[in-house]
């Protein structure tokens, strides 16, 4: 018998789409629109999986989930919504879905979720509420979507996080959204930048130390260890840690107990380590200067998060939020014009989402009017506003001039000759000034994303030759 299918979309393009692929795959699918069509086909038919949009044309499709499930707690649950949030996520998670699918989605891995879902069925989780509120990360680009379901999928377990990524990016953010939304929230959540220690010192920041251990020592210390104990320690720029330090980590997250700096005594912690670096380890792993055994030990679930530049749709919603945060912290409350926010838009900032922090909080000081406008921005960008690139159409026709003469293209040819000619360069430009990231290059060409992919096909351009090294 085939395995059967509750499908609740009320767009009926994608909805169409899905039926299909998954009949395909021989389930037996049954759609409806609506939460009352839901909870009809609910309580008349016996459905193995379930798989629901959130924005519906009677109601908010994850707010009655928890009737669902508790109706039918052996039916798994997979969530689509195209309101790409951090919040949709774990809302999603907190009911228990099986998966969660921002749109648009690979359909190729839906029909596969759909699959793993039914064959686990029984091993699907009861899971705690979590506050819907005060969401420590913004933004809604197709780049934090993947940030998203990483997230969520560490918030039920205590399994060690390395987040990676060029500084500024937010990884501390990344650390407090695991641990305010996990079940270790009522703990204490303990950060510390090992970069910012010095060398001698360390051992006893983390691990604490008893009174006479060393000079100056004139009282027992705890160290980040004890402090963060049934809470999380967040270990920031860790691959500037040094190398004996790293020994002791490794001891302390493999047995769980640590030793104070001159003390004698064992003491059993319980932390949850969350660690962070803007550096490649590899090659310091290497050359010798960070631990093998300590980096596997750490990178149990990696989190990449992208550069600013790969989430360029999010910076006007960074920066309306950083208003917002500016105003709860006493500065004046501003707006900013659509054109201001175009233009913060256009800039390179690449100290991230730090470096357009600070910005924002400079103009919600110094700005003479409450909603902000593109002179503003542009006065106090100053040196630092990017131009937009113009073609000077003299140089253009001179170029254009100086390939006929060179390659004098066959008769009747002219036309397509020319435009293959210029294609590639324009789109290596292009790729060139968006570091690789597809979207952008699309967006900036006003072509369709597949049709870019195609053409980077034919024009024998890989991509992957114009991505940035951290």
């Amino acid at each position: 018998m085939s395995e059967h299918i509750l499908l609740v979309e009320d767009d009926e393009a994608i909805a169409l789409v899905m039926k299909t692929a998954l009949e395909a795959e021989s389930y037996a699918v049954d759609h409806c629109e609506s939460i009352a069509g839901r909870d009809r086909l609910l309580s008349t038919s016996r459905y193995d999986a379930m798989l629901t949009d959130v924005m519906l044309e009677d109601g908010d499709g994850i707010e009655s989930l928890g009737q669902v499930r508790a109706a039918h707690p052996d039916m798994p649950i997979i969530i689509l919504s195209a309101q790409n949030t951090l919040d949709t996520a774990v809302r999603a998670s907190d009911t228990g879905a099986f998966e969660y699918f921002p749109k648009p989605f690979d359909l190729d891995e839906l029909v596969r979720a759909v699959r793993q879902a039914i064959d686990a069925r029984d091993a699907v989780p009861r899971q705690d509420e979590a506050s819907e509120s005060g969401m420590p990360l913004v933004g809604r680009s197709q780049s934090m979507q993947g940030v998203y379901r990483m997230i969520t999928r560490v918030l039920r377990n205590d399994l060690t996080v390395l987040i990676l990524g060029e500084s500024g990016t937010g990884k501390e953010l990344v650390a407090e959204a695991i641990h305010q939304l996990g079940h270790r929230r009522t703990g204490p959540f303990v950060a510390v930048n090992t970069a910012a220690i010095p060398k001698d010192l360390i051992e006893s920041e983390l691990f604490g130390h008893e009174r006479g251990a060393f000079t100056g020592a004139v009282a027992r210390s705890f160290g980040k260890f004890e402090q963060a104990n049934g809470g999380t320690l967040f270990l920031d720029e860790i691959g500037d840690m040094p190398i004996e330090a790293q020994t002791r980590l490794l001891r302390a997250l493999q047995s769980g107990r640590i030793r104070r700096v001159g003390g004698s005594e064992e003491i059993t912690i319980d932390v949850r380590i969350i660690a962070a670096t803007n550096k490649d380890l590899a090659p310091m792993i290497a050359a010798g200067s960070f631990r093998e055994d300590l980096y596997y030990r750490l990178n149990v679930v990696p989190i990449q998060l992208p550069p600013l530049r790969e989430r360029v749709d999010d910076i006007e919603a960074l920066a309306r939020h950083f208003l917002v945060l500016a105003a709860e912290e006493g500065l004046p409350r501003r707006q900013l014009d659509p054109q201001a926010a175009n233009l913060l838009t256009r800039q390179p900032w690449r100290g991230n989402v730090r470096e357009l922090r600070n910005f924002v909080y400079r103009l919600a000081v110094l700005a003479r009017e409450d909603v902000i406008d593109a002179a503003t921005v542009s006065s106090m960008l100053g040196e630092k506003l990017a131009s937009t690139p113009t073609v000077d159409s003299a140089d253009f026709a001179a170029a254009l001039a100086h390939w006929l003469r060179e390659a004098s293209p066959a008769s009747g040819t002219l036309y397509h000759s020319a435009l293959a000619a210029f294609e590639k360069p324009l789109f290596e430009h292009t790729l060139a000034q968006t570091a690789g990231n597809q979207l952008r290059a699309a967006q900036l060409l006003g072509i369709n994303r597949n049709t870019l992919r195609k053409r980077l096909v034919e024009l024998a351009i890989d991509p992957e030759q114009f991505i940035r090294p951290a």
